[in-house]
């Protein structure tokens, strides 16, 4: 694969944030060996708020949610409220109890890091992720296990990211659905491509969301 006349261009806006980008992978790296089954926790709710919805919306719901103690002990009604900022807050709601659920032992105790350290790879963990947590497929898996430092060899293909692969000629058009096989086969094309112009996914992920919206943020 070539590289064509656009990814000329996005390597110099790269060259001048590749330190910032490097520096919020590193912060990534350190929520996950620095931080609790709680701090695990919230960076998997905060994508089941995704969708659909911005991202600093979604963290300041999640911060809120997490300062308030609702997110760990409150009901589905005593959550909807925060949730006002981002789409679909009732099922969102429903979905993070369900979730609490899944990352709690019989004691009430949250166990989401020590379950996932149970997994061998970040592929194991996105494929339990994606067949056992409701309101997750695998952006959204990807986007949780990047933020928590294993996005390495991950892809978060949202419509922004898939516009700029369709510009690099990684792929010849964008899909109006993907399945979990499609999913796959972009993956495997960025993969290719991130080990020819030697930046590895997770960066080229912050890279190409910063086109965007100009913010290096989760």
């Amino acid at each position: 694969m070539m590289k064509n006349i656009y990814f000329y261009e996005v390597e110099k806006i790269y060259k001048s944030v590749q330190k910032d980008i490097e520096k919020r992978l590193e912060e990534f790296r350190e929520t996950w060996e620095n931080g609790s089954n709680k701090d695990i926790f919230c960076e998997l709710a905060f994508c089941i708020l995704t969708p659909q919805s911005k991202a600093r919306n979604a963290w300041k719901a999640i911060s809120e949610l997490r300062d308030s103690g609702a997110l760990f002990n409150g009901s589905e009604e005593e959550i909807v409220p925060y949730l006002n900022i981002v789409r679909f807050n009732n099922t969102k709601a429903k979905n993070l109890c369900l979730l609490r659920d899944q990352m709690t032992d019989e004691e009430g105790n949250f166990i989401t890091k020590d379950f996932f350290l149970t997994f061998e790879t970040p592929f194991e963990m996105r494929e339990w992720i994606v067949k056992n947590i409701r309101g997750m497929a695998f952006k959204e898996a990807s986007h949780f296990l990047r933020n928590v430092g294993f996005g390495e060899d991950l892809a978060i293909l949202d419509r922004h990211i898939l516009k700029n692969l369709l510009a690099l000629e990684i792929i010849d058009e964008i899909p109006k659905t993907i399945t979990s096989k499609l999913y796959k086969e972009i993956e495997g094309k960025l993969r290719e491509y991130c080990k020819e112009v030697n930046i590895s996914m997770d960066n080229i992920d912050l890279l190409l969301w910063y086109l965007e919206a100009k913010d290096i943020f989760k």
